[in-house]
């Protein structure tokens, strides 16, 4: 049985002032109003491009905000883009997105689902998992003439992104340009009454209500939200530049990262990315002014408590301070056990680390960064072999993740 929609007055606007705390844009807020107030579950389509399976702490904003409406019994409609990947999403690209094979859109489908599983509900009654793949793969070429016919060449032309690659010279592909147009068919589709993304989807979103308009829908509300620098305080979060938090991360990496951050930032993440009181927050902006230390490190706690507990928050400013604070060895080290050393010291940094959470390239850039040691001193060659003993070395990588490394007994 489908869980009760809550629509009272006070609910909703309770639920939109939690939103404006996140919340840039919304076409329409008297719209957004109505559907809240009107009882029926809303359908609230959240659309992925699988090109990379990686989300971040920025894309978890949506999420939340999705998470509160699917508490109030609304239905999250989880859009897997398998067709439009094989397009390539140009968003944000100053060149030709490279086009993956259908293997491995699927299995990057697959870890799409397992991460939105950390914030969002899954009970069958407000989740839908969809795919594109299901109305486009077999769709007539006369009705997508049909849905070219609908818009001119200007109006795609007016996106920035577009006029950009096309004054630097960079070419802009037909195919890319089917992209909005494919993407705003989704949202008839799916009859989505809401769509919650980053500001830079809402031209693509904004297709969407031109075409639910034009097929005798009602179009979909779009809320955009707040984007925030990256942790190194420059462009957005992003895996390439290892500027992100990773909702994969674990609790001591997501508390690490935070604490890397540039003070500046401080505020907005509170803001942005923690579920704390809004007072709380103010006393933190404030307090990030004279103590950022201070103010950081609860920073740290609250994003590690959203999604790993109220313990593991605790338990990671305690490690943070004893490791950081007093310069001490941390307890508890992992320890990694040899039959022989490994070759170099890249492949000994590759056995020792969760092959899921580091790239060969986050590897790399650790020794790039002079932040590998073995027994404090600093392994700058990855490609330099390596000496163990069965007393054991300790081996560190980065500010954050310790082992404790050596050769087996012999038997």
């Amino acid at each position: 049985m489908s869980r009760p929609v809550q629509s009272d007055e006070q609910t909703v606007e309770r639920v939109l002032d939690a939103f404006a705390r996140t919340t840039d844009e919304i076409v329409t807020l008297d719209e957004l109003r109505e559907r809240l107030r009107s009882g029926r579950q809303i359908r609230i389509k959240y659309g992925v491009d699988v090109t990379a399976p990686m989300m971040h702490i920025g894309h978890a904003v949506n999420l939340w905000m999705m998470r509160e409406l699917q508490e109030l019994g609304h239905k999250v409609v989880f859009l897997i883009g398998d067709f439009t990947t094989r397009i390539g999403d140009p968003t944000g690209r100053d060149q030709l997105r490279p086009v993956i094979g259908e293997e491995e859109i699927a299995s990057n489908a697959e870890a799409f689902i397992e991460q939105v599983g950390k914030v969002l509900l899954t009970d069958e009654d407000v989740v839908e998992i969809r795919r594109n793949s299901e109305w486009f793969d077999d769709f007539p070429t006369s009705r997508f003439l049909s849905l070219m016919e609908m818009v001119t060449h200007e109006r795609l032309l007016s996106r920035d992104m577009f006029r950009k690659r096309i004054e630097e010279g960079a070419g802009l592909y037909m195919h890319e340009l089917t992209y909005p147009i494919i993407q705003g068919y989704d949202s008839v589709a799916l009859d989505s009454d809401l769509t919650i993304v980053g500001s830079d989807q809402l031209f693509n979103e904004m297709m969407g209500r031109f075409y639910q308009e034009r097929f005798g829908q009602p179009p979909q509300v779009i809320i955009t939200t707040k984007v925030t620098p990256g942790i190194d305080g420059k462009q957005k979060q992003s895996k390439s530049l290892g500027n992100y938090i990773g909702l994969d991360h674990d609790a001591r990496e997501k508390f690490g990262r935070v604490m890397s951050i540039p003070d500046t930032l401080i505020a907005s993440y509170l803001e942005v990315y923690t579920g704390l009181a809004d007072e709380r927050v103010a006393e933190l902006a404030a307090l990030a002014e004279t103590d950022p230390m201070e103010a950081k490190k609860v920073l740290g706690q609250g994003i590690v408590e959203r999604y790993h507990g109220e313990e593991a928050a605790a338990a990671e400013r305690r490690w943070f301070e004893e490791v950081f604070s007093k310069g001490r060895e941390p307890e508890g080290i992992e320890e990694r056990t040899f039959g022989e050393a490994p070759a170099t010291a890249f492949d000994l940094a590759r056995a020792c680390l969760d092959p899921g959470g580091h790239s060969n390239s986050d590897i790399r850039r650790l020794f790039q960064q002079g932040a590998v040691k073995l027994d404090g001193e600093k392994l700058a060659d990855f490609s330099a072999p390596v000496a163990l003993s069965r007393e054991g070395s300790t081996l560190r990588l980065g500010k954050r993740i310790w082992f404790k490394v050596r050769l087996a007994d012999a038997t």
